[in-house]
């Protein structure tokens, strides 16, 4: 078995793989203050809840971007799994090619949903993955990373309009039944949903002018169900993006290793 794990700034995804098969998905609120004994019985934990034994996983691949945690994750991986654990990063043998003006900048989730979208779906494609931010990636019909947008996550918009306001309530996230709010509430959901399809699809539609109307949009994360449904442009969702693009990685790596 495999374990991907995608660590994000709000949450972190775990999947278990056999051969290309997910067998699993768990879904954390990421805690930076994890010790490594925390980790290690968590997983321990999870694979026990799922009847899966620890002792078959045969390698450990982690796409972070709290950097914080990394360390914590690599012992855990020592540790519990008796795993050095496969960081992916720019340098990482991925068989995408990174045109960023300085690819060390690109994060790990990031390449890998390219890889993964590319791998599934061809190119040229743009990736929207609905995080705490939201990050356009585009991928040249050649395959490799040209670039792409960094935008903030609905969820970041809805806490500063509550934390920057004094008589505005905090809300939930929703498609509202009208876009003419009649309260406060309903008022505020009105503007972030549908000013958010406003921002994803007003990015999306100069994308498609640099990269061609013939481009796939493929959305993941957290909220990509909500957002891309009532999107112009996104044409397929993709939950588990990410941990595909993991999954692929490793084995691109393990061939590179083999020559």
């Amino acid at each position: 078995m495999l374990l991907v794990i995608d660590v994000g700034n709000t949450n972190t995804a775990l999947g278990v793989y056999e051969g290309e098969r997910l067998v699993v998905v768990w879904r954390l609120t990421t805690q930076r203050e994890r010790t490594v004994d925390e980790l290690g019985i968590l997983c321990r934990t999870l694979f026990t809840l799922e009847g899966l034994e620890v002792s078959g996983v045969h390698a450990i691949v982690i796409a972070s971007v709290v950097p914080p945690l990394d360390f914590a994750l690599r012992k855990m991986a020592q540790t519990y799994f008796h795993l050095d654990p496969l960081f992916v990063d720019w340098r990482t043998p991925t068989g995408m090619p990174i045109l960023y003006e300085n690819p060390q900048e690109v994060g790990a989730d990031r390449i890998a949903d390219a890889v993964a979208a590319f791998a599934k779906y061809g190119g040229p494609c743009i990736v929207v993955d609905f995080g705490t931010a939201t990050t356009f990636d585009a991928i040249s019909p050649r395959g490799e990373y040209l670039g792409g947008v960094i935008a903030p996550g609905i969820t970041i918009s809805a806490e500063a309009l509550f934390e920057r306001t004094a008589k505005l309530p905090r809300v939930d996230i929703r498609r509202p039944s009208a876009i003419i709010g009649r309260s406060t509430v309903a008022s505020i959901q009105s503007g972030l949903y549908f000013g958010y399809i406003g921002l994803v699809d007003g990015i999306l539609a100069r994308m498609l002018e640099e990269l061609g109307p013939e481009t796939r949009v493929v959305a993941t994360g957290g909220l990509s169900h909500l957002i891309g449904r009532a999107s112009a442009y996104i044409q397929t969702l993709d939950d588990n993006l990410t941990l595909d693009g993991l999954r692929i990685i490793y084995e691109r790596v393990q061939r590179h290793q083999a020559r």
